[in-house]
């Protein structure tokens, strides 16, 4: 008669030297633990360790997107389910205490229980590459911050003789002139160090500008080939797009609906309800960094938007507050990501709405005067630069109508 394989379920405490791993059965009974090097050989001895005691059903790893990135990747290539598992419970780590050994097991545990866990991100397609990408960006952003504040800051004391040479010029012209400036004398005097010090300063920050444009090329590059059409959603430009991708993952499947997808850039409604009080806040959870995304969206789409615009100013005299507002606007923009994320679709062509106006000899003042707008607003949409739908579906509808009404005249 065979003897039945039994399941077992691993947990792994992870660090950057070693991982400790246990094992437990379908009923919780410890089997094995051990530490083992966090290389390649100890990846191979891991493998070889967990399926020695049977099937494993299930691998509960702390740290997927740090210390246990390069092991869930090779227990994925395995066939291996990989499950991301949360901090150990504060409260039950004071009452059982804190070790290796204990935090493993805790990990199996939690993927037997299935609680505390989640689909890690598999971290090896393109989105990865948007992920380092934007990290090296963000910090020459920082960077480039700190050096023109730096050089603000030097010209407010500097002495008369240098700061009068620049005091009359914006940001944009100020860089460029101390880049060009030729300081030149002694160490010793202030004058000329002070010089020295804000032409280094312009220089750093020019080479950190050049940095990030070649930064931005490949973001643009990558969004191309694996996103195309995201940037087609109103609002949207490389940098919303390159984060929404690295927050959802190389594996969008991690996310079944749209409400999980809302909850994850923190724009999940919270009721804030009391008494006759009926109402709902903003969310402070989530991907505080996809939430920023969608914020930038909401913003832009109210300065350019005619139908959010429209749904503010209706919203407003509803009696709601901005933030109010601004969380449904969230709401909806979220929605629209999800979709778009899901089920891409293009944008709608924009392409015979100057055709049509320049065979009707009508020109841009008069089109914009009818809908109370600038002539480079609807310039910028025929164009394609801009995207507004219900701007464009009524011009389209007016030019359609002037069409008409010149065949029956």
């Amino acid at each position: 008669m065979a003897t039945e394989i039994p399941n077992v379920i691993v947990g792994v405490d992870t660090h950057s030297d070693t991982h400790y791993v246990a094992m437990i059965d379908e009923h919780g009974k410890h089997l094995a633990a051990e530490e083992f090097l966090a290389v390649g050989s100890g990846y191979r001895k891991i493998l070889a360790f967990i399926t020695r005691f049977g099937l494993v059903i299930g691998v509960g790893v702390e740290g997927t997107g740090s210390y246990g990135a390069e092991l869930s990747r090779v227990l994925r290539t395995a066939g291996l389910p990989v499950h991301e598992v949360n901090r150990p419970n504060r409260q039950a780590r004071r009452l059982r205490g804190k070790s290796d050994p204990l935090d493993a097991y805790q990990a199996a545990e939690s993927v037997l229980a299935e609680r505390g866990t989640s689909t890690p991100k598999s971290k090896d397609s393109p989105v990865e590459c948007l992920r380092v990408l934007r990290a090296a960006r963000t910090s020459s952003m920082k960077a480039r911050t700190i050096s023109i504040n730096q050089i603000k800051g030097i010209l407010v004391s500097a002495p008369e003789q240098v700061r009068s040479r620049f005091r009359a010029l914006t940001s944009a012209q100020l860089i460029p002139a101390l880049e060009r400036s030729r300081p030149m004398g002694n160490l010793t005097d202030p004058d000329n160090v002070t010089a020295l010090t804000l032409k280094k300063l312009a220089a750093r920050y020019q080479f950190l500008e050049r940095e990030i444009l070649d930064t931005d090329k490949a973001l643009a590059e990558i969004l191309r080939d694996c996103a195309p059409l995201l940037r087609d959603v109103p609002g949207v430009g490389i940098e919303v797009a390159s984060q929404l991708l690295v927050t959802v993952g190389d594996n969008p499947e991690r996310i079944a609906t749209e409400a999980q997808f809302a909850a994850l850039v923190g724009v999940a409604p919270i009721p804030a309800s009391s008494g006759k009080t009926s109402r709902h806040r903003l969310s402070r959870g989530g991907d505080r960094a996809a939430n920023a995304a969608v914020h930038h969206v909401v913003v832009s789409r109210l300065a350019t938007d005619s139908r959010t615009r429209e749904y503010a100013a209706r919203r407003t005299a509803q009696g709601k507050t901005k933030k109010e507002i601004m969380r449904c606007l969230k709401r909806y923009v979220s929605r629209e990501l999800y979709r778009q994320l899901t089920n891409p679709q293009a944008a709608p062509t924009v392409t015979d709405l100057r055709t049509a106006r320049q065979e009707l000899h009508i020109t841009l003042r008069e089109a914009a005067g009818h809908f109370n707008t600038w002539p480079g607003t609807l310039s910028r949409i025929e164009r394609g630069l801009s995207r507004d739908d219900n701007l464009a579906n009524q011009f389209r509808d007016w030019l359609h109508e002037q069409k008409e009404t010149q065949n029956i005249n």
